[in-house]
């Protein structure tokens, strides 16, 4: 199904590519707007944040569907295979979080009884009940699972780099648009 075992799909590299772009901006909104005061202004930018969070939850599900049915190319022989692994676990909690950090976000929305409306048309419902304590609760979870991701982010891209640079295996041309 895959196209070949040494590159991704297109399909593949345009999600890829889409979602690093929209990720790096959501992170950036969040990191911004957590330092407004209460204003119309921060009312509109965290409708932004939901608006890129639920759009890239959308993404994230169109690139699962997708990898479903295509398998990434293979990593390079040269890798050892302990690397190999630690690549398949960073590449999973990777996943993980771009699935657990948009519905911990909609979790603290709805448990600060602010509702989500997706680009002001359609009504998300609630997930739990109006609670100030867990609404501060799932903030600080929101918060640190975007550092954690940003981190393995750039550890992401460091990897990416070495392989490119240092080892000279062409891994990051597997990626290229």
């Amino acid at each position: 199904m895959s196209q070949s075992n040494e590159t991704y799909t297109p399909t593949a590299i345009r999600l890829h590519w889409l979602m690093a772009a929209l990720l790096v901006i959501a992170f950036a909104v969040g990191h911004y707007m957590s330092d407004l005061e209460l204003s119309p202004w921060k009312i509109k930018v965290f409708a932004w944040h939901k608006w890129l969070g639920i759009t890239l939850f959308l993404l994230l599900l169109v690139r699962l569907l997708w990898r479903a049915g295509h398998r990434p190319p293979a990593l390079p022989a040269t890798m050892s295979v302990p690397l190999k692994r630690l690549t398949g676990l960073a590449h999973g909690a990777l996943y993980l979080l771009m699935v657990v950090i948009p519905i911990t976000g909609w979790l603290h929305s709805s448990a600060a009884g602010i509702s989500v409306v997706y680009l002001n048309l359609i009504p998300l419902p609630d997930l739990v009940p109006k609670d100030k304590a867990l609404s501060e609760a799932f903030e600080n979870i929101h918060a640190g699972l975007n550092w954690a991701f940003m981190v393995l982010v750039l550890g992401h891209v460091a990897a990416a780099l070495k392989h490119q640079w240092l080892d000279k295996d062409h891994l990051l041309e597997r990626m290229r648009p």
